[in-house]
């Protein structure tokens, strides 16, 4: 026992500093970034292109504006005295079709690189059988 190493303690800085140093907390920070700019695509492309498409099949109208309104709003002179109260349904609504279009959009991109990778998979197959064949 007496002749047992005796592990140094590392200080918090020391610890931190080798935490971060990891590939793995790199690699999550990258992806983390890219995720976070690839989300403002998908959103834009939802928000910008598609939902103009879902407004023809509702007159033009936004889902967002739709509501039920259990009480009117009263104004006097100009000023709000008693908010209007109301249910919002068409935002709820609007959310689940944004998220509808977001899941399709991430599929059908997760479904062409998986397609993608299966092709090369595939070629890089067809290279190695060709090297491994015996030549004559």
């Amino acid at each position: 026992m007496a002749n047992e190493p005796v592990e140094k303690k590392k200080g918090f800085f020391a610890e931190f500093r080798e935490f971060i140093a990891k590939g793995d907390v790199m690699d999550m920070a990258v992806g983390i970034i890219v995720g976070s700019a690839f989300t403002k695509i998908v959103n834009s492309l939802v928000a910008d292109v598609l939902n103009p498409i879902v407004a023809l099949f509702t007159g033009g109208k936004s889902l967002a504006g739709l509501k039920w309104v259990i009480t009117e709003e009263v104004v006097e002179d100009g000023t709000v005295v008693v908010e209007e109260a109301a249910i919002k349904y068409g935002q709820f609504i609007q959310n689940i079709v944004d998220f509808l279009l977001v899941a399709l959009v991430v599929f059908l991109l997760v479904r062409g690189v998986n397609k993608i990778r299966r092709r090369a998979e595939a070629e890089k197959e067809k290279l190695t059988a060709k090297k491994e064949e015996p030549k004559a």
